[in-house]
């Protein structure tokens, strides 16, 4: 298995303009957090604009992903995009305007473009063969993760050196380019004869064990990266270092993407993906327990390697859960689950802090990221039998029609022609050489 089929143009021109779209993404909570902080109580009305806008997504991505159809998926990316990017105008044009029009623009910003990633990544697979969707998702793994690592130094030195309000602003004009990029794909992405199930909710809830354990590699991530700097004070080591060991975490998730992209794993997906996080797990629990700094940015690079193996098995695991005409919605849904998930964690990490330590509180998110791991993994059985079973029944059923079918139709036939040989005559007849 090879990238070859990864590198195209299309895929190229998506590339482009999946940075583009989600760069202000990555950019947005610190982004907020620098706009206001100059301000009297700045740093509690940035928490308050970063939850807005992280409210707006968890809204936005189930809603709109719901709604996309697939037969007109540009149009629809297009303008979550084109709200997007007037959410973050908004926020840079308008930094000194009462905190309410501030949240208000926040929301937009979130919300607007939510369901453009999971667009984006059903889009992503009908650009290459059904045989390298997963080295296609491995190289939107890897685009991402570099996204994430530049995203925090690009608006640090945005905010301090030249405006707090030009990260914003340049993510507005980020998001207007990823609109013109769209002029340069598809205007549809790939559905079967099932895609009109696309906005119906029942398809989209069966693939809940997805969402769980998707969830659940992020917000023990989440975790990790929340209580690092608090963990390394407990450790009597810099602060300053916190930077650059989640800069190697990202490092670390975007080599892990691309090794996972270079062959075919064994196993079936389920079992795959509880492996990477029990592995996961593992080295985000050393990272807590190591005392030394090296060890802890190893553990972290590690961990961050296994969780982009297991977000790709998860994603991977949707296509095989929901319908084609679905994709874009419960892609959207997984992003949402997964921002819910991060914002539990801050509120999580906020507590434990309190009355543990940073450790003891890493481990605790341990605890609970193996739990959902397993409620994931049990989900996904009782689902493959639920329908497993459902098919026996439809087989059992149709035989039974076609065994009745034949029943009724032998004495009608032999009533009829009143003899076998008539029967044979019959069959032999003009019509069985049309």
């Amino acid at each position: 298995m090879t990238y070859r089929d990864v590198a195209t143009k299309p895929v190229l021109i998506w590339a482009c303009t999946a940075v583009a779209a989600r760069m202000p993404v990555a950019m947005a909570p610190l982004a907020l957090v620098f706009l206001v902080r100059e301000r009297p109580g700045g740093y509690t009305l940035g928490a308050a604009l970063a939850a807005a806008y992280v409210i707006g997504e968890i809204i936005g991505a189930p809603v709109l992903g719901m709604r996309m159809d697939p037969a007109r998926g540009r149009r629809h990316l297009m303008l979550g995009l084109a709200g997007g990017a007037a959410g973050f105008a908004g926020l840079g044009v308008l930094a000194g305007a009462h905190p309410v029009v501030l949240g208000v623009f926040a929301f937009l910003a979130g919300a607007a473009p939510a369901a453009a990633a999971g667009g984006q990544r059903a889009l992503l697979t009908s650009l290459v063969p059904e045989r390298s969707v997963a080295q296609a998702l491995s190289a939107e793994s890897m685009l991402m993760s570099g996204v994430w690592a530049v995203s925090p130094v690009a608006v640090a030195g945005l905010a301090l050196g030249v405006a707090p309000r030009l990260p914003l602003l340049l993510g507005s004009a980020l998001m207007a380019l990823s609109i013109a990029g769209h002029r340069w794909l598809p205007a549809r992405w790939d559905t079967d004869e099932r895609g009109g199930e696309s906005g119906r909710i029942g398809v989209l809830l069966r693939a809940w064990p997805v969402y769980v354990t998707g969830a659940a590699s992020l917000t023990l991530l989440g975790l990790a990266e929340l209580t690092l700097p608090a963990l390394l004070e407990q450790r009597g080591i810099g602060v300053g270092w916190s930077g650059p060991m989640l800069a190697g975490l990202a490092v670390g998730a975007g080599l892990g993407a691309f090794v996972y992209g270079l062959r075919s794993w064994p196993g079936r997906l389920r079992g795959r993906s509880v492996v990477l996080m029990c592995g996961m797990s593992v080295f985000v629990s050393l990272a807590a327990l190591i005392p030394g700094a090296t060890g802890i940015a190893v553990a972290l690079v590690l961990a961050g390697m296994l969780q982009s193996g297991a977000l790709i098995t998860r994603n991977l695991s949707l296509r095989e859960a929901v319908p084609p005409g679905a994709l874009a919605a419960g892609y959207s849904v997984m992003y949402a689950a997964a921002g819910a998930g991060y914002a539990a964690t801050g509120s999580l990490a906020g507590g434990l802090l309190q009355v543990v330590t940073p450790s003891t509180a890493i481990l605790a998110g341990v605890a609970l990221t193996l739990l959902l791991t397993a409620l994931g993994w049990w989900g996904e059985i009782r689902r493959e039998g639920t329908g497993s079973a459902a098919d026996a029944v439809s087989s059992d059923a149709g035989a039974d029609r076609a065994v009745g079918i034949a029943g009724s139709a032998a004495p009608d036939a032999v009533a009829g022609s009143g003899t076998v040989a008539d029967l044979t005559d019959d069959a032999a007849g003009p019509g069985c050489c049309r």
